[in-house]
């Protein structure tokens, strides 16, 4: 009901905005001739006293009050009479106004809003947000809040928030999750993007410093490699940056979808693509990367999809490849395709449940990469 009477409110206030010149126009014209009139009788009054004080000659005056008086009959004349009604000429436009307007919204509203569906204040879609995003992150924010010491809460808040591009939300939640549950390759990383998100891509000091302690918990850790040779890279040594490079590309699986990347900043930085020998699917051969540096970015883009589907064909076949998972769970997010993201998350969980270890990690990537195990985003 409440939202029916504000509707009628608005409505109402809205037609008012629209009459009022409509309304007011005949009666500012009849305003303005009274107004006229009134001064040519004061200029009488006026020739009266000059006339009587001897400022001007009976023939001037007699002039000069036939030519008012000629000016005030003719305002007179045009004024209306007072027992005819003004004619109103918008009456057309009052009546779209005031009912056709309105029957016009309503059936908008009808037709293409939900009427049927009940009110929820705002309390209810915090105890029920649904897949409400924003509600959810509000009601995320109303418990820390209440509970500033619960690190699982700013754990998942801080990728939301990354994602999300809140950047200074996301950097306190990283650093206050690593404060109360201590530090992992997965919090390090994230913070290190974040931290290269608010300084447009470039790889601080400080950003650096946070890397290498990820790569102190996970020697293996990919991701942290990548960027330390990028700020070696953007440092100005070239030399350093390609030895980097050529490390992580020799390092990773045959299969790896981060391989092209690495290959085109090997190649930046004065040296040659490394190819592996395997012949796994989705591993590049040499005509591969030679071919891919011609191609556009869009034929780059469309190389590395088919690498994450053979990866994706040849877990199927062999599911219990824990890295594999990771990897290519990872790899659909940078894709940017959701969808099947959570499904080879829901995929790896089989192999691999979340009551486990790895099946904490798979929980922890997701939660990072802002995937839901049941096939939507968090």
């Amino acid at each position: 009901m409440m939202f029916w009477i504000l509707v009628a409110t608005m409505t109402a206030a809205v037609a008012a905005f629209l009459l009022y010149p409509l309304l007011r126009g005949a009666k500012a014209a009849d305003d303005d001739r009274a107004g006229e009139a009134a001064v040519y009788r004061d200029q009488l009054r006026e020739l009266d006293r000059d006339l009587v004080g001897g400022l001007i000659s009976a023939d001037e005056a007699d002039y000069a009050r036939a030519e008012i008086g000629r000016r005030l009959i003719a305002v007179s004349a045009a004024e209306p009479k007072t027992e005819r009604k003004p004619v109103r000429p918008h009456r057309f436009s009052e009546a779209f106004v005031l009912l056709l307007l309105p029957v016009l919204g309503l059936c908008l509203y009808i037709t293409l809003g939900r009427p049927d569906v009940p009110s929820r204040p705002l309390a209810g879609r915090l105890a029920d947000p649904g897949n409400d995003m924003a509600v959810l992150i509000v009601k995320a924010e109303r418990h820390l809040s209440e509970n500033p010491d619960d690190g699982r809460g700013w754990d998942v808040l801080a990728p939301i928030y990354y994602n999300a591009m809140r950047i200074a939300d996301a950097e306190k939640a990283y650093r206050n999750a690593i404060r109360l549950l201590g530090p992992s390759p997965i919090r390090l990383d994230g913070l290190a993007e974040t931290l290269m998100a608010g300084a447009n891509g470039v790889v601080t000091e400080e950003t650096r410093k946070v890397l290498e302690q990820s790569l102190s918990l996970e020697p293996d850790n990919a991701r942290a490699k990548f960027y330390v040779a990028l700020s070696l890279e953007q440092a100005g040594q070239p030399g350093q940056a390609k030895v980097a490079f050529e490390a992580l590309a020799q390092e990773s699986p045959a299969d790896a979808p981060w391989l092209p990347l690495v290959n085109e900043h090997i190649a930046k930085n004065g040296g040659a693509p490394v190819v592996a020998d395997g012949k796994a699917p989705g591993n590049p051969t040499e005509e591969d990367v030679a071919a891919a540096q011609d191609m556009s970015s869009s034929e780059q883009q469309q190389m590395i999809r088919g690498m994450v589907e053979s990866l994706d064909a040849k877990l199927v076949a062999e599911p219990n490849n824990f890295e594999g998972w990771m990897r290519l769970v990872r790899s659909y997010a940078v894709l940017n395709d959701k969808d099947r993201a959570a499904s080879a998350l829901k995929r790896a969980l089989s192999a691999f449940p979340a009551e486990g270890e790895e099946g904490r990690q798979l929980m922890a990537l997701a939660r990072e990469l802002g995937i839901a195990a049941e096939g939507g985003t968090e």
